[in-house]
């Protein structure tokens, strides 16, 4: 039987709720990585050989850029998205350049604040 593991998969440092309560898989995808994620996850780390076809098939999809046609290695593949840093993107600046440059009317540096001469 492929994807045999002893233990059920648990990332509790990216779901601290565990992966079926994250909102991010479907309830089939959620029980097909906690049943086999283990053994994926050895897969893909190398730490465990492919022992049947399909394991083979799977290793070959995960690691190569080409499509993925298999159902275990697309779920997985989405796993390893969803674990991925996240960038944030800002649609706002904080201030103009004066501000940003120390050169804004709330330090005083500014002529106009530094008073009458």
């Amino acid at each position: 039987m492929s994807f045999e593991s002893e233990k059920p998969f648990n990332d509790f440092q990216h779901f601290a709720r565990g992966i079926r309560r994250s909102g991010d898989f479907t309830i089939n995808e959620s029980n097909l990585l906690e049943k086999y994620g283990t053994a994926m996850m050895e897969l893909y780390n190398g730490t465990r050989k492919p022992k049947t076809e399909e394991e083979k098939v799977f290793v070959k999809q995960i690691t190569s850029d080409e499509v993925i046609t298999d159902h275990n290695a697309k779920i997985f593949k989405k796993y390893l998205q969803v674990i991925q840093p996240r960038h944030l993107h800002r649609l706002c600046s904080v201030g103009n350049d004066d501000e940003l440059n120390g050169n804004g009317y709330m330090n005083g540096s500014s002529d106009e604040t530094s008073g009458l001469d």
